[in-house]
This record gives C-alpha cells, structure tokens and sequence, in this order.
C-alpha cells in the first residue's frame, strides 16, 4: 500500500525501456544489465504502473512479466527478443498485477518459471538459486513472496515499494515475517539498489530498507499507544496509528491493521475486547 501517489516521469517507451536513451535512471541501470518496463495500470496501490524487470542479456531473465495488458506484453516481448531471448521467468509473488502476463508470455517465449507457487518449473525456497538469481524469502504481503537479488540489485516485489509503503496481509505470523525478512536484507551487503514491484529504483538500498523498518515500528507504537489509551474500535485504532493515510486507502490500512493485531495478539500483548477489522480478500 502507498500513502501517496508518486511522481515518476517515466514514459511508456518502446523496446528500448520505460525512458529514452541518456536518461540517468535507465544509464543507471543499464550499468547493472537491467532494463525497467512499466505497464500502463496506475492506479492508487499500483503507483504508476506495475514494473517488470529484465536482468542480463544473451539470454535475459525476466522478473514478474505484469499484467496481462496487450502493449505492455508486446513490448515485453520485443525487449527480450532485443536482449537475446528469454532464459527464464521469476515471480516475486503471485498477485495479478504482476503474474497475468506468465501464460501469454511463455506461450509466445517458452522458459521455465520459478515461483512460490505450486505449479512452477522451480519451486522458489529460502537460498534457491535460478538463473542469475538468490531467492531470499519476504513474507508479510503474501506467503509466497520473495526478492530476487543479482547484478548487484535487489528485486523486491511488494515488499519494498519506489514509493510509500506496502500493506501486510492478516494470515498467521505475517508481520512477524516480514520485520524479520527487512531485517535480513537490511544486514546483506550484495546489492547496492532496490527495484521495486512499483514505483522508481531505490539508489540507497540500506537505507531504504531501515525506513521501512522504522515505518513499521513507528506504527506498531502508535498502534501499542491507542490500546493502551483504551481504544478497542476499528475506526479509533486507524486514527490514532494511521492518520495520515488518505480515507480511500482507509480500507487498506486495517489490512495492515489486522496484521499487526494479530502479531500482537501472538506476543500475548493484545488487551480484551479489540475490534476486529472485517476484511475482503486483499490480493494486489
């Protein structure tokens, strides 16, 4: 979940990327061998578009082909074809925005596909390595989610966004996971730039990740600090920890919410008579 939508400039280009040539994000990236394409589904949880990453040349890898939107795919497909084939697809998690795109894609470019999911080439565990990748598992905003770190790059999915920050879905120890996985990649030194599932690359990695770190503490104290003031409501509880979140993304906040009750609820820090939040199924 963002709490705020992000100014990103970048257009949707051809084959080439997201940017024309010269522009300082895409040299950046080119210097690790990664091109950025974003597809056009903007939206107030997608930022400005979904992104998908291509990783190395002669063949390139693919990270989360996006949703099944015709020009994005077409212009997914010429980029490869332009890098020297396909050698491979990794998923970060499941969710549409950044999974619709498997089947066409594989049917147009046949590779093996590594994901958290049943069903996959490779089945994507804690350390497993697949093409030029090391999958390190990130719990929090689904259970089948993980980051792809290689060429000096993190591939963060929607665990760290550009932008903002993410919601936590309610399913047993799930912010309890996620603290632990930034923790984990907050200690790595392999990677020097985070490219998120939206939103820009993030240039200073460590630091990123220890604002999101201190995010999630922050709001676990204000969350802590209401309980202890006697607010039990749904509707009190996001005032007092959420405030500054936009009543459009209110429901999506007591996703995150509900993640973070139950985390305390398992630490036996929980007082009686907590509201609840009643939840629709979250999957983006």
């Amino acid at each position: 979940m963002s709490t705020r939508r992000p100014q990103d400039p970048s257009a949707a280009g051809g084959a080439s990327g997201d940017r024309p040539q010269g522009d300082p994000e895409a040299d950046a990236l080119a210097g690790h061998d990664i091109l950025r394409l974003r597809a056009p589904n903007s939206g107030l949880l997608t930022l400005s578009g979904t992104n998908t990453w291509l990783v190395g040349q002669r063949p390139t890898w693919v990270v989360d082909p996006g949703p099944a939107i015709a020009a994005h795919l077409e212009r997914l497909i010429a980029a490869i074809d332009d890098r020297g084939g396909l050698g491979g697809v990794a998923l970060t998690h499941d969710h549409e925005d950044h999974s619709a795109a498997v089947k066409q894609l594989l049917a147009a470019r046949p590779a093996p596909l590594a994901a958290g999911r049943r069903g996959a080439d490779v089945r994507l565990a804690e350390q497993a390595r697949f093409g030029p990748f090391e999958a390190l598992a990130t719990p929090g905003h689904a259970p089948d989610h993980f980051a792809l770190v290689a060429n000096d790059a993190c591939f963060t999915g929607d665990a760290v966004l550009g932008e903002g920050s993410v919601f936590i879905s309610p399913y047993p120890g799930a912010m309890a996971g996620y603290l632990l996985a930034l923790t984990r990649l907050r200690l790595r030194e392999d990677f020097s730039v985070l490219c998120p599932g939206h939103g820009p690359p993030v240039w200073d990695a460590q630091a990123k990740l220890q604002e999101y770190l201190d995010h999630r503490r922050d709001r676990e104290n204000r969350l802590v600090a209401a309980l202890d003031e006697g607010c039990r409501t749904v509707p009190e509880l996001l005032d007092a920890a959420w405030s500054d979140v936009p009543e459009t993304l209110r429901p999506v906040a007591a996703v995150t919410l509900a993640a973070h009750l139950d985390k305390l609820e398992d630490e036996r820090l929980l007082p009686v008579g907590v509201e609840r939040p009643q939840l629709e199924h979250a999957d983006i």
